[in-house]
């Protein structure tokens, strides 16, 4: 590795911390959970799957679109028995960081509040399951 390459690595990290890392972690969670339907590129198919890109509730209030994950909507499945609250905040955040999207990043501490609140099902011990 070049000093230089190596050197810029250390700064964006420094820079964005943890928040990177949580990125990284929720396009993995995206991809194995929310492509298929969703798209890569978050553009869903017109008339099926909604659209996440400039998606006025995935820029909301985080709150909301994390209900949607927990507890389903629509045509959409709950993810509380396969995705943790760690796996729910990092695909959260990736969402609402992507795409031309500018919303911020959701704690999981914010998704287990939400998730015992409306006593949504525990996730499996499986990192990235998923039983859809």
């Amino acid at each position: 590795m070049k000093p230089h390459s190596f050197f810029m690595g250390v700064l964006l990290s420094a820079a964005f911390g943890n928040a990177g890392a949580q990125a990284m972690d929720g396009k993995a969670v995206f991809t194995k959970n929310c492509a298929a339907c969703h798209q890569a590129n978050g553009k869903g198919i017109p008339g099926a799957f909604p659209s996440l890109a400039g998606n006025p509730l995935v820029q909301g209030p985080a709150v909301d679109v994390a209900t949607v994950l927990l507890k389903g909507r629509g045509g959409m499945p709950d993810f509380s028995a396969s995705l943790s609250d760690t796996d729910i905040a990092q695909v959260l955040t990736y969402a609402r960081s992507s795409w031309g999207n500018k919303a911020g990043a959701v704690p999981d501490t914010e998704v287990a509040s939400l998730r015992s609140a409306l006593q949504a099902a525990q996730a499996g011990s499986g990192r990235l399951s998923n039983k859809h």
